[in-house]
């Protein structure tokens, strides 16, 4: 079995389907940060990265469970309100007849 090596945001799979994505690889340390869906994260020796069986995965289609962020909350802070609407009256202030 070839070793996957850890790729910051990536996401991979252990064989009892935690899904769970590198967060940061610090070689001066030996450590790899992975953050589980659930947003919990777990500190991981690299030397031991080898020996844990994992699979690629893709990213999970709500990515927002890992950070605990709704869809709403996000343009809302992006917007001020929270409606989708708001993008288009601000994309109306651009001037696109520049020479």
């Amino acid at each position: 079995m070839a070793v996957i090596y850890p790729v910051i945001g990536d996401w991979y799979r252990r064989p009892g389907g935690n899904l769970f994505e590198v967060v940061a690889v610090d070689e001066e340390d030996g450590t790899v940060d992975i953050q589980h869906f659930d947003g919990t994260v777990e500190e991981i020796e690299l030397e031991s990265w080898p020996d844990i069986l994992l699979e690629s995965a893709e990213a999970p289609e709500d990515w927002s469970g890992s950070v605990d962020v709704e869809a709403d909350d996000f343009y809302a802070e992006a917007t001020g309100n929270g409606s989708y609407n708001d993008w288009e009256s601000a994309l109306d202030q651009l001037d696109l007849d520049r020479a």
